[in-house]
């Protein structure tokens, strides 16, 4: 694996991650009702959903990788896709944000464990993984160790992200809750997914 597959990988999983979903929202929520104190044990739930879900994606993409290079081939332009219609699908999402507060008080073991179910749980993880890591994988170099990596920078970035999350609705409820700001936001993110998509597209058909 090349540095600049991994930093493109890095940089596409950074960009997917930031994008609110029940995972995020379930953290938001938290952090709104009871604050800073929820932003450790729900990263790190979120962490192990991730990586619980990936783990199961990976054995799935490594049994189409021994079966079969062709439809190997074809997942990748699946993936290509899935990540447009992921990009339009965000860039029309407008500025909602649809986190209600979560004031009833449980304890850090607990929100642990719903952030684990709620992220391990979403079927459209596993869905996305086995989309999603095709895109950057060599055939030709050693799988696992490459899964090692992709996970590992996965699940980093996915506890940072779910810990910045929970940081910023707690010290800045204002920008959470404010239409215009998420509307900027996903109008970012999607143009960035739709361009992710677009280039891994060219380069499949340049190198086709």
């Amino acid at each position: 694996m090349t540095f600049e597959t991994w930093a493109a990988f890095a940089a596409a999983t950074a960009v997917l991650l930031v994008i609110p979903g029940p995972t995020i929202l379930l953290v938001v929520s938290y952090a709104l009702g009871q604050g800073w104190r929820t932003a450790l044990p729900t990263a790190a739930g979120v962490a192990l959903g991730d990586f619980t879900a990936m783990t199961l994606s990976i054995l799935g993409v490594g049994a189409l990788l021994a079966t079969s290079a062709t439809v190997f081939t074809a997942l990748k332009w699946v993936g290509a896709t899935y990540l447009i219609w992921l990009g339009i699908k965000l860039f029309r999402a407008g500025g909602t944000l649809d986190a209600k507060p979560r004031e009833d008080a449980v304890s850090s073991l607990k929100m642990l464990v719903h952030a684990w179910l709620v992220t391990a749980l979403n079927p459209k993880s596993i869905t996305f993984f086995v989309a999603f890591l095709p895109q950057f994988l060599d055939p030709k170099a050693d799988f696992w160790t490459q899964m090692l990596i992709f996970e590992a920078t996965f699940v980093t970035l996915a506890a940072a992200n779910a810990f910045g999350y929970a940081l910023v609705a707690s010290r800045a409820r204002a920008v959470v809750t404010n239409p215009r700001a998420i509307g900027l936001f996903n109008k970012a993110g999607g143009t960035l997914l739709i361009g992710a998509g677009i280039a891994t597209v060219a380069v499949r058909s340049g190198q086709g």
